[in-house]
């Protein structure tokens, strides 16, 4: 059985330009995570206070997502692997 990968080849432009450009981390609204989980995650890999996390997740609660941190791609990126380790369900825009 052989194992076949793919390598994504991005030009010194696209890298730099997606350093650039702001993308947004965005918790959502799931069956599975308890509002103590949410407000733990938050305030433990996010830095927000209790009242901040517990904020985010009444809002992802009533409208269903919530855009919790924004910066480059690759910044983000880290912190929706680390999210969704937790359990949480996160996507980058």
């Amino acid at each position: 059985m052989s194992t076949e990968t793919q390598e994504e080849t991005l030009t010194l432009e696209e890298i730099l330009s997606s350093l650039k450009e702001l993308h947004r981390l965005i918790l959502w609204n799931d069956d599975v995570n308890t509002f103590e989980h949410v407000i733990y995650c938050m305030m433990k890999y996010l830095d927000y206070s209790e009242t901040q996390a517990e904020k985010i997740a009444w809002k992802v609660h009533n409208e269903g997502k919530c855009a919790i941190l924004e910066g480059s791609f690759t910044e983000v990126e880290v912190y929706r692997k680390i999210l969704q380790q937790e359990g949480l369900t996160v996507s980058v825009e």
